[in-house]
C-alpha cells in the first residue's frame, strides 16, 4: 500500500520552502492549542472539552447535546422493565449495513431489558408506506416504537396514531413536526454530528502534513444532520489548519451529481490536493470515480460513514485517506434504553448523541466492530490480507 508521504512526493517538492515555513508555523500554533485545549486527534472525544470557537453539536430545535453514556438504568429500574412483559417494534426508513447495525443494537438491548420485538419494518424512504407501517403495528399493541421520521410533516401524521395511545416513542436523527418532547416522544438519538465533521477534518488535516488546496463538496439540504456535520469539517479545517486553503465550495443536492462536481473541480484546480465529500455512498463514490478517470491518485479524500467501496479504496491504499463513521449499534442500544425511560415515566434529555470514530486502513477492523458491531465486508478483508 501507498504511504501519504509517497502519494504526495511530487507536490511536496515544488512547495517544500513554503511547506517548511508553514509546518513550523503549525507547530508552534497546536503547542499553544494543546496547552489550552488537549488532544483533537483523529478519534474525535465526544466527552473532551471543546477548544474555543470549535463546533458543537445541536438538536433540530438547537438542544444540548448529552453523551449516550448518560442514558442509564440502575438494576431497580431494570428489574421493574423486565417485569413488565412490555413489547417494541422497530419501524425502519430504509434497509443497509448501517439500519442492521442500530436494529441489532435495540434488540440486544430490548432483550436485557426482557422487552419482546413484535415487528420491524422497512418504509424504503416512502412516507406513505411509514405510515401504513405505524398503522400495522399498532394493531399489535406495542408499548415502545423506534423509528426515524421520514419528512416532518408526514412523520407527524404518520406517528399521531402511536402519540395518541400513549405508545413510548424515540426517533433517530429526525423528530415529527409540532412533537413535544416528553409528551409526544421520549427523546432522539443521533450521532456527534460536530465530532464527526471534526475527525474529518483531523483525517485530512493529517494525511496532508497540515498543508495543501482543498475542495469542499457540502450537502445542499436543509438538513441537520449533514449541515452541522459539513460546517463542522469546514471550521475545523479554518481553525487548526492555517496551511490548508479551501479553494472551491460546491453544493450537492442530488448525490448522482457528485462525479461531475468532481470532475469540475478537478478542471478548476487541476493542483488540488484534497476533496471532503458529504457521505459515503453515493457522494463519495462518484468523487472517487471523477478522480479516477482524471488519473489523480494523488488526491486525498475524506467522507463519512463505513461503506464497502470506500473502505476497499482505503485499505487498497486509493484517494480515501479516512472516513469519520458513527457508533451506530450503539445507537440502538441508547435507543432502547430511552423507550425504558418512558416505560418508567423517568425523563430523558430531548437529544442524546453517540461518540464519533476516525477510521483508517490501521483500525478499520476494530473501526467496524465499534460501529456496526460486525466484521468488514469479504472484500475488504481480503485487501487486507485476513
Amino acid at each position: 500500500m501507498r504511504t501519504t508521504s509517497e502519494r504526495h512526493t511530487t507536490k511536496s517538492r515544488v512547495r517544500a520552502p513554503r511547506r517548511l515555513l508553514l509546518l513550523c508555523l503549525l507547530a508552534v500554533f497546536a503547542l499553544l492549542a494543546a496547552s489550552c485545549t488537549g488532544d483533537t486527534g483523529g478519534d474525535a472525544d465526544s466527552g473532551a472539552a471543546p477548544a474555543a470557537n470549535a463546533p458543537v453539536t445541536q438538536g433540530p430545535g438547537g438542544e444540548e447535546a448529552v453523551a449516550s453514556s448518560e442514558i442509564t438504568l440502575s438494576d431497580d429500574e431494570i428489574a421493574q422493565v423486565q417485569a413488565g412483559g412490555y413489547t417494541a417494534a422497530l419501524l425502519w426508513h430504509t434497509a443497509g449495513a448501517f439500519t442492521d447495525a442500530v436494529s441489532q443494537g435495540a434488540r440486544d438491548a430490548f432483550a436485557e431489558l426482557g422487552i419482546e420485538v413484535i415487528a420491524e419494518t422497512n418504509a424504503s424512504f416512502d412516507a406513505a408506506q411509514q405510515a401504513n407501517d405505524v398503522e400495522t403495528v399498532m394493531a399489535q399493541n406495542p408499548d415502545i416504537i423506534i423509528s426515524l421520521a421520514i419528512g416532518p410533516d408526514a412523520g407527524a401524521e404518520a406517528f399521531r396514531p402511536a402519540t395518541e395511545a400513549g405508545v413510548q416513542l424515540v426517533f433517530l436523527s429526525n423528530v415529527p413536526q409540532g412533537y413535544v418532547h416528553g409528551e409526544d416522544y421520549v427523546g432522539i438519538v443521533t450521532d456527534d454530528l460536530a465530532a464527526m465533521g471534526i475527525t474529518a477534518a483531523n483525517l485530512l488535516g493529517e494525511a496532508l502534513g497540515g498543508e495543501g488546496e482543498v475542495g469542499f463538496i457540502f450537502h445542499d439540504a436543509a438538513y441537520y444532520v449533514t449541515n452541522q456535520r459539513d460546517q463542522a469539517f469546514k471550521s475545523w479545517i479554518e481553525i487548526n489548519y492555517p496551511g490548508i486553503e479551501i479553494v472551491a465550495e460546491q453544493g450537492l443536492a442530488d448525490p448522482a451529481a457528485a462525479e461531475e462536481i468532481a470532475a469540475a473541480l478537478l478542471t478548476r484546480h487541476p493542483d488540488l490536493d484534497g476533496i471532503y465529500a458529504p457521505w459515503s455512498a453515493g457522494p463519495a463514490d462518484g468523487v472517487l470515480a471523477a478522480l479516477r478517470a482524471a488519473g489523480a491518485s494523488d488526491v486525498a479524500v475524506v467522507t463519512m460513514d463505513l461503506d464497502t467501496n470506500v473502505s476497499l479504496d482505503l485499505v487498497e491504499g486509493g484517494n480515501i485517506v479516512g472516513i469519520a463513521a458513527d457508533e451506530a449499534y450503539n445507537l440502538g442500544r441508547t435507543m432502547a434504553f430511552e423507550g425504558a425511560y418512558g416505560l418508567l415515566g423517568k425523563a430523558a434529555p430531548a437529544f442524546v448523541v453517540v461518540p464519533a470514530i476516525g477510521v483508517t486502513a490501521d483500525n478499520i477492523v476494530d473501526a467496524y466492530r465499534q460501529s456496526l458491531a460486525a466484521e468488514p465486508p469479504p472484500e475488504v478483508l481480503e485487501a487486507l490480507g485476513n
